[in-house]
């Protein structure tokens, strides 16, 4: 007896809680925009930006430009210094006067007969060389002028007069701020959704409010083991950026429009519990885009259907509720427009 009065005591809880509305927070089903993002980091620069170096090692005699400067190609940009240049160059003209002397009197004395043709060739390939040599200094001396290879704008100068120039030392950055692009750093994880064509919404703390649009243009074949991560290039209308201004990039990789759209915190274990006739029952759902606030629902449910945000523990099949709306964020920012 003690036992059936146990169990009978037991079964009357259950059905005292099965038969207690339970109060929970609901939100309805309904459809929108899907929208999958991938976020990265970027900066703008020149759309070909060129590194100015000297292909010779000599100090820097004169500095012509400063940052921001326009220049035009062909421009002077730096003078180095030239006295061991000249030298040479001199010494490539005296050398160049005796071979030719030599050639002069061998080529008089084959006529003659004195000398044999192979001599004869040889004082010419001499002097050819010679006059080779002083062409190959005269170059040189050319290239201790440091000229801009394209029109552009100096963005960056790193060298002063007095320090030295070698070929591989950047002297300076051109590039023309009317025709830049975005160069993104993704996450390697994210990489294989990047495609080119794809939107990104851009945005930088220089324009507070403001969306910058952009298109992937190109995605880096190799990327950096160090920092796991690669490089993506984006084209953008915008012409009022300046050059090497960082920014915020979200790259839409999927849009799906109409989708159904359940806040995510009423999706647990791919289920949800949907509210009907007061009571609540538990359905398997099949989901799509998930996004921090919302859910895309691929199958399971449809639009108007009323389902529970954050279940309370214990919930069961049947179980009848109460239902209330689910608060919404206070003083939560728009998202960006996704074109």
């Amino acid at each position: 007896m003690a036992l059936i009065v146990v169990v009978a005591g037991a079964a009357a809880a259950a059905l005292a809680w099965h038969g207690r509305a339970v109060p929970v927070t609901v939100a309805t089903v309904r459809t929108g925009p899907a929208v999958e993002l991938v976020y990265a980091t970027g900066f703008v620069e020149a759309r070909q930006p060129v590194a100015v170096q000297a292909r010779i090692t000599a100090p820097v005699v004169r500095v012509l430009v400063a940052e921001g400067d326009w220049v035009t190609r062909g421009q002077p940009l730096f003078v180095l210094a030239d006295e061991e240049q000249q030298a040479l160059v001199a010494q490539a003209a005296a050398q160049r006067r005796a071979a030719e002397q030599t050639e002069q009197r061998t080529l008089t004395l084959f006529r003659q007969g004195w000398v044999t043709r192979a001599a004869r060739d040889q004082a010419v390939a001499n002097a050819d060389a010679a006059r080779a040599a002083q062409a190959t200094a005269g170059a040189r001396q050319g290239q201790l002028v440091v000229r801009a290879e394209i029109d552009g704008v100096v963005t960056k100068r790193d060298i002063e007069p007095g320090e030295l120039a070698t070929p591989n030392r950047v002297l300076a950055q051109l590039g023309d701020p009317t025709r830049v692009r975005v160069t993104a750093t993704v996450d390697e994880r994210d990489i294989t959704r990047i495609r080119p064509g794809q939107v990104a919404l851009m945005s930088s703390d220089a324009w507070a409010g403001r969306t910058i649009g952009a298109t992937v243009s190109e995605v880096t074949p190799g990327g950096d083991p160090t920092q796991r991560a690669f490089r993506v290039r984006l084209a953008t209308p915008a012409t009022d950026l300046p050059l090497g201004l960082s920014l915020e990039v979200n790259i839409v990789t999927q849009r799906h429009e109409p989708a159904l759209l359940v806040p995510a915190d009423a999706v647990r274990d791919g289920r949800v519990w949907v509210v009907t006739a007061g009571q609540v029952h538990r359905r398997p759902v099949r989901t799509g885009i998930v996004g921090p606030d919302m859910i895309e629902v691929l199958a399971g449910l449809a639009a108007g259907d009323t389902v529970v945000i954050n279940a309370p523990e214990g919930l069961a099949e049947g179980q009848r509720v109460r239902t209330g709306p689910a608060a919404q964020p206070a003083n939560r920012p728009p998202a960006p427009a996704v074109p």
